[in-house]
């Protein structure tokens, strides 16, 4: 199966750049980006405020802010030229299928109904890819939607391991016919109800600590600038509607949005076991 990108660039080794960057270089790294004023300190629990403010001074106001302009990469990649397709040998047991997609930013109204989109997918053993391609065709040895939304766009990975003697192309067949579904047809009422739940208990049990409020609120900061979100994003979970899932499925989960990957045994391309 060959890489049908127009554009085919090799790809960077990291390795190879990590050997020839030079000390002075992780330096510069180290004094641009580890500073107080690229930084967000959390503090959750019960403690007096005035009291915390002065440790807060003692340990971190003598650390001096940092003097080089911190880098804020603007970058707006072009659509795929279609879809990429290749195939990965390595020394591994079982194939697996690997369809990463294009998705929106983190913290837009389709960041949030793609979120519950990924829990329908595979949130939990009753979800729709366990359910189907482990449980029912026995295709698959695991199954996942893997969600990763960044600041300025994000990144939806469908993952499956294939069983003994299944062929990633067969594999694949299937998880498209569970995304398809998705993108023709509305979730029923129970199966959003029973999503919504799984999303509610997932933010309270994720607070139900102070370790965990506390990691809320760098992460909301940091990642959204906006540490009130602990407060309101349950209730942008909750606008979020069957139609809305639909929407967001039929507009990223396209063929001509997506990289496709086949892992295969070292020279076993067709990926039969």
């Amino acid at each position: 199966m060959a890489d049908t990108r127009k554009d085919k660039r090799a790809p960077i080794s990291l390795k190879v750049r990590f050997k020839s960057a030079t000390l002075d270089e992780f330096i510069d790294f180290y004094k641009t980006f580890y500073v107080p004023n690229n930084a967000v300190l959390s503090i959750a629990g019960d403690f007096d405020i005035a009291e915390t403010k002065k440790l807060i001074e003692d340990y971190f106001g003598p650390i001096p802010k940092g003097t080089k302009a911190i880098p804020r990469p603007n970058v707006t990649e072009p659509p795929l030229p279609g879809e990429v397709r290749a195939v990965v040998e390595d020394n591994i047991q079982l194939p697996a299928v690997i369809q990463a997609y294009r998705a929106p930013k983190q913290g837009s109204d389709e960041y949030y109904a793609f979120r519950m989109l990924s829990t329908v997918l595979s949130g939990g053993a009753s979800s729709r890819m366990n359910k189907t391609l482990v449980d029912q065709k026995q295709i698959a040895l695991q199954a996942a939607a893997l969600p990763f939304f960044n600041e300025d766009a994000g990144l939806f990975i469908n993952f499956a391991i294939a069983n003994m003697g299944v062929k990633p192309q067969d594999l694949e067949k299937s998880i498209d016919s569970v995304v398809n579904d998705l993108k023709t047809n509305m979730i029923s009422e129970k199966e959003f109800q029973k999503v919504r739940n799984q999303v509610e208990t997932g933010f309270i049990t994720g607070n139900a600590t102070m370790a965990g409020v506390a990691e809320s609120l760098a992460n909301y900061e940091v990642y959204f600038g906006d540490a009130n979100l602990i407060n309101t994003e349950l209730e942008k979970f909750k606008k979020v509607t069957r139609q809305d899932i639909l929407n967001v499925a039929k507009k990223y989960l396209t063929d001509n949005n997506r990289v496709v990957l086949h892992y295969v045994q070292k020279g076993k391309k067709d990926g039969a076991l």
